[in-house]
C-alpha cells in the first residue's frame, strides 16, 4: 500500500494477527473469490492490523485487496479493491 508510513503501535492489540487475517481474507474471497495468486503482507501499525494482499507474479499489472482492520475489535476501517 502507497502512502505514509504507519508508526509501530505500542499497547497490544485486542484481536491477533490470525484474527485479523481471517478477517480480510473473507472480506477478500468475496471479491476475488480465488486468493491463490497473492502473497500476503501483514503488519501491526498504531491504526490497525494493515493487511496487503499483493501479486506472486512481479510483472502483474494491479494488485488485490488492501485493507486495514482495528486491532481491538476487528472492524475493517478501510479496504481498496485494486483489479
Amino acid at each position: 500500500m502507497s502512502g505514509t508510513p504507519s508508526t509501530p503501535r505500542t499497547s497490544p492489540p485486542g484481536i491477533s494477527s490470525d484474527e485479523a487475517l481471517r478477517i480480510a481474507r473473507a472480506d477478500a474471497e468475496r471479491a476475488y473469490r480465488d486468493l491463490l495468486l497473492y502473497r500476503i503482507e501483514l503488519h501491526l501499525a498504531d491504526d490497525g492490523w494493515h493487511i496487503d494482499f499483493e501479486f506472486k507474479d512481479e510483472t502483474a499489472h494491479s494488485g488485490g485487496p488492501h485493507y486495514i482492520i482495528d486491532a481491538n475489535d476487528g472492524r475493517i476501517l478501510w479496504k481498496c479493491y485494486e483489479q
